[in-house]
């Protein structure tokens, strides 16, 4: 009998499920409870199966980092997508995204925290959080160009914005009844109105 062939989909898969187990241990466990040998036993496979497709213990975490910002971003840009084409709601759709789920979750926010929390520590994942985040940056000033800012004011501004998002993102993952996320919002909008007029 023949063996079926193996098709790339397989180890993707494989990948994919190691990236989520590492996920839930980074969040129920932190980043100091994360190993091979822990994250084989979340995922039901064997320590030489996550070596086998993972290079250590970093480039699983980097890897999965990477994901979890992927999913992010898929998150932001179907918000935007979903505001029509007016600069202003564009931007807003954007900004806002990150209160609501799948951005606003606890489940998020104690992974997010894992990986915080290697930045000082491993120089591959400081890495990939300043390429993450100036990616993060960049698309928040593309939509403040679109809005007509002039060059000089937009990274400040998206550095501003970041800044105010993150704080609100914390505290509603945190403590949501301290406000809604219809304040978080109203809260973000009011700063990014007072930046400039921007077009409707």
């Amino acid at each position: 009998m023949t063996r079926p062939a193996f098709t790339r989909a397989e180890p993707d898969a494989r990948r994919l499920s190691l990236i989520e187990a590492t996920a839930r241990v980074l969040a129920r466990q932190g980043a100091a409870g994360v190993s091979v040998r822990v994250i084989a036993l979340e995922a039901g496979v064997s320590p030489g199966l996550v070596n086998h497709y993972f290079d250590g213990i970093d480039a699983l975490i980097a890897a999965t980092y990477a994901h979890a910002d992927a999913q992010v971003s898929a998150a932001f840009d179907a918000a935007v997508a979903a505001a029509g084409p007016a600069p202003r709601a564009r931007l807003l759709a954007h900004v806002t995204a990150s209160f609501a789920p799948p951005i606003a979750d606890p489940g998020l926010l104690a992974t997010w925290i894992a990986f915080w929390s290697l930045v000082k520590s491993n120089d591959d994942i400081a890495r990939l959080h300043r390429d993450l985040y100036a990616a993060y940056r960049r698309d928040l000033e593309t939509l403040l160009a679109d809005c007509g800012m002039a060059d000089h004011d937009r990274r400040l501004a998206a550095i501003g914005i970041s800044a105010i998002v993150d704080g609100l993102w914390l505290e509603l993952c945190l403590a949501p009844e301290t406000f809604t996320p219809a304040e978080a919002s109203a809260i973000a909008e009011r700063h990014i109105d007072s930046l400039f007029d921007l077009p409707q």
